[in-house]
């Protein structure tokens, strides 16, 4: 699983969620675009908002768009409709893919607010947290600072493609479309 960054065309899944308070889910939409910006392929799936699905939902939605030319997952946030937690590295294994989780704030956790919104049950979600480890703050060639959780890739590799995919600012342009399309989707959908 070794992402060749120096190959020309190489295709990202950008990942992205948009859901509503009150809903029973999000909509998670997914980009396929090659490191050209030339979009290649769409899918769209579900995941619980406040539930433990959103690994398995980030799979199948890969799964769907029945392609074995990606090269890597970044996905929008690690923790994803309302503490749904990412497992980087499940994820990766699913995928067979490098995974990049990305942030672009820096914070002090979420361990209160998980206590807070699960009351019962929130120590099988803590562990999830947990298992996510640090963040690492990566600099991107713009200036911009994001905060990762990668799986199947070094640090310098995961800067070389945030890089690669980041026209402007800090958001990488699989990632920005998949929000777009995401946000789209939930307001037919509303």
């Amino acid at each position: 699983m070794r992402l060749h960054l120096d190959k020309p065309g190489i295709r990202a899944l950008g990942v992205a969620e948009s859901f509503r308070q009150g809903q029973k889910s999000s909509v998670l939409a997914g980009v396929v675009m090659r490191s050209d910006f030339v979009i290649d392929g769409v899918s769209f799936g579900r995941t619980r908002v406040g539930g433990d699905d959103a690994t398995d939902s980030i799979a199948s939605l890969k799964r769907k768009l029945g392609r074995n030319d990606i090269n890597l997952v970044m996905v929008s946030g690690a923790i994803l409709s309302l503490y749904n937690i990412v497992d980087v590295d499940r994820l990766s294994a699913r995928t067979k893919l490098p995974v990049v989780c990305l942030t672009y704030k820096e914070t002090a956790g979420i361990e209160g607010s998980i206590r807070r919104h699960f009351p019962e049950g929130a120590e099988e979600k803590l562990r999830a947290y947990r298992r996510l480890g640090e963040r690492a703050a990566v600099r991107l060639r713009t200036g911009k600072r994001v905060f990762v959780r990668a799986a199947g890739l070094d640090r310098a590799e995961v800067k070389r493609a945030l890089d690669a995919f980041t026209l402007q600012g800090s958001v990488p342009e699989p990632v920005r479309v998949a929000k777009l399309l995401a946000r789209a989707a939930q307001a037919r959908r509303a």
